[in-house]
This record gives structure tokens, C-alpha cells and sequence, in this order.
């Protein structure tokens, strides 16, 4: 299983269902060439996509072919889609900051090198805006860095968009010179459900490839959601059991085996990283549902957006209860950590607090000062 195969018209798929009498294929692209009675050939080859800095300012589909205009990729290695991730002993714990430049984030929830910091929200709630604002905001450190080890390299994976905001997504980077240090692979909503399957993994490959020679690089995942509903799309066609929410039983596995290969990497094996920012669209705001419960545990932390928030002006609509960085305070600057101070927990008491606050009893002084010091910092 994983082998790509090849139809006599050209077609492309991978073979998922190995069974006694039957083999399960599902198709990169249209069916429509494809018709009863077909030879289908193998090409002993698992998936691969191509990889290195040629890539760098590039817009390319899932399997890696470019489809920016701007003609084929020049110097580059092929890297295969689907790897084991790093073992322990290949790893270092998180302990440099990646700085988003938005302070909110960098104070409250901050994210290390090597970490995955779930962004989760309804729609409409600016999760997209957070990724895309991080990347952005990375120019300046990447135009002071005078050794190929500071910068950081980034890697946008859209899934299940709409082609006009991935045109919108190419303007905004190449209008504020970000495209040069950055990587973004599409598969639309138009794409086949194979496909919008596979672009995560595709996105990862290039990833680690600046990862594995000692550089350091970030991949958002925008949204990990329309993955696990086009992998369910593909699972009810193979015939594969359901379980909750119609979704097959590894869909765990799906995205476990994905977020693992985010990864710091110890002295020894080049000291590089992986820094992933998945983003998971929750529905009226439930955070119990089956994809972010199967999401949260696997991550390091989460960023939790608000709609009430959102359109009270809050932007970013960082519920700072609900969100939390497990292992970013480690790598935090010492200055942001003084700024910060206690201001984490101010703010989560604060929004207890007003809660009660409104049904106009009498405060005690300390109650009253919390009130007014969470007011200020919000």
C-alpha cells in the first residue's frame, strides 16, 4: 500500500486497499479518462515531492508541480511525502523562541522552535490571520540574519480554500516581500479529496528538508479540519468502517504521524527545526468535538479565538483561559518574561470575574481593582 500507480491515460493514483480479490485506488485528478477495462501500471515508486530553496517564493499543488506560471522547479532533490519522525534520541527540547510579532501571542502563549501550537476558533475568527501576520512578521529578523541558521523559513499548506484566497493569500505576501523566504503549496476546494489529503504531508516534506541540513522552518497547516473530512470522503469510498462523526478509526493516526515530524533536533544531527502551526475550525464553538479532541493532546498548546471577542474589538480573540503553551515559556525571552509577569493570570481571573461583575452587586476593593487593571490591560 502507498505505491503510486499509473493509468494507460496518464492519470495518477495511489494504491490504499490491498485485498484478495481487489485492489483500492483513489485518483490525483479527473476520473473522467478513466474508464472500465483500463490497463493500470505500477511504478514502484511511493509518493515524492521535490524539495530545496528553488522552491522558496513558489506556489506549487500537492504533489509538488508549480502552478504559479512561472515555468518548471531548477535545482532541487525529491524527498518522499510520508516519513517516520525523528526518535528521542534525535531530538533536543524546545528552548529558542520563535518570535510571531504579535505580542499577545509571544507574551501569553508563547511558541519555541521545534514546537506545535494548535490555532483553534470558529469561523471568521481570525486564525487565518494570526498564520499569515506570523509569517509576515518574520522579514525583519530574516533580513538582519547574517548566517543561514537565524532565518526562518516558511511554509504555507492551504486545504480546502477557495483559489481567489490563495490569489488573495500570494498578493499579500509578494506586496510586503514575504513570498522570498516562503513556500505555498494549495489544494483547493476544487482539488480532488486525494489530493487535499495529501498536501500536508507534501508541505512537511519540504519542511524538513530545511529541518534535516541545520536550518530552521515553520509550516501552517490552514486547516488540518478539511483534511480529516476529504481523508473520511476517501475512507467511505474504500468501503472503510466508520466511527464517530462518520470519520474512520485512524484519523488519530492521521494527524499524529503528521504533527510529529514537527520536531527540534539535537546538536548532533544538525540542530535544526520544525515549528507547525495547525489550524482547526471548531463548529459554534465547540472545542469538545471529535477532530479538536483528537487534535489538542497531540499538540504542545493551543490558541483559543473567540467570536464574542472578535467583535468586541479584540483582536487577536485570544481567550487566554482556554489557551496555553506547554512547552514555549522554556524558550521565552528573559525581557518578555518580566514584561509579562503575572499578566497571564490577571487576565484569566479578570474574565471570571466580569462575568459575575455585571449582575451589579457591591465589589470588595481587591475584586474592583482586578476589574480595573484586567479593563486596562484588554
Amino acid at each position: 500500500a502507498g505505491e503510486m500507480v499509473e493509468f494507460v491515460s496518464g492519470v495518477k493514483g495511489i494504491a490504499l486497499n490491498l485485498e484478495n480479490e481487489n485492489v483500492g485506488i483513489v485518483v490525483f485528478g479527473s476520473d473522467t479518462a478513466i474508464k472500465e477495462g483500463d490497463l493500470v501500471k505500477r511504478t514502484g515508486s511511493i509518493v515524492d515531492v521535490p524539495a530545496g530553496k528553488s522552491l522558496l517564493g513558489r506556489v506549487v499543488d500537492a504533489l509538488g508541480v508549480p502552478i504559479d506560471g512561472r515555468g518548471s522547479l531548477s535545482d532541487h532533490e525529491r524527498r518522499r511525502v510520508e516519513v517516520k519522525a525523528p526518535g528521542i534520541i534525535e531530538r533536543r527540547s524546545v528552548h529558542e523562541p520563535m518570535q510571531t510579532g504579535l505580542k499577545a501571542v509571544d507574551s501569553l502563549v508563547p511558541i519555541g522552535r521545534g514546537q506545535r501550537e494548535l490555532i483553534i476558533g470558529d469561523r471568521q475568527t481570525g486564525k487565518t490571520a494570526i498564520a499569515v501576520d506570523t509569517i509576515l512578521n518574520q522579514k525583519e529578523l530574516n533580513a538582519m540574519a547574517k548566517e543561514e541558521n537565524a532565518k526562518l523559513y516558511c511554509v504555507y499548506v492551504a486545504i480546502g480554500q477557495k483559489r481567489s484566497t490563495v490569489a488573495q493569500l500570494v498578493q499579500i505576501l509578494s506586496s510586503a516581500n514575504a513570498l522570498e523566504y516562503s513556500i505555498l503549496v494549495a489544494a483547493t476546494a476544487s482539488d480532488p479529496a486525494p489530493l487535499q489529503f495529501f498536501a500536508p504531508y507534501s508541505g512537511c516534506a519540504l519542511g524538513e528538508y530545511f529541518r534535516d541540513n541545520g536550518m530552521h522552518a515553520l509550516i501552517i497547516y490552514d486547516d488540518l479540519s478539511k483534511q480529516a473530512v476529504a481523508y473520511r470522503q476517501m475512507s467511505l469510498l474504500l468501503r472503510r468502517p466508520p466511527g464517530r462523526e462518520a470519520f474512520p478509526g485512524d484519523v488519530f493516526y492521521l494527524h499524529s504521524r503528521l504533527l510529529e515530524r514537527a520536531a527540534k533536533r539535537s546538536e548532533e544531527t544538525g540542530a535544526g527545526s520544525l515549528t507547525a502551526l495547525p489550524v482547526i475550525e471548531t463548529q459554534a464553538g465547540d472545542v469538545s468535538a471529535y477532530i479538536p479532541t483528537n487534535v489538542i493532546p497531540i499538540t504542545d498548546g493551543q490558541i483559543c479565538l473567540e467570536t464574542e471577542l472578535f467583535y468586541r474589538g479584540l483582536r487577536p480573540a485570544i481567550n487566554v483561559g482556554l489557551s496555553v503553551s506547554r512547552v514555549g515559556s522554556a524558550a521565552q525571552l528573559k525581557a518578555m518574561k518580566q514584561v509579562r509577569g503575572s499578566s497571564k493570570l490577571e487576565l484569566a481571573q479578570y474574565r471570571e470575574v466580569a462575568a459575575f461583575a455585571q449582575f451589579g452587586s457591591d465589589l470588595d476593593a481587591a475584586t474592583q481593582a482586578l476589574l480595573n487593571r484586567g479593563a486596562r490591560l484588554t
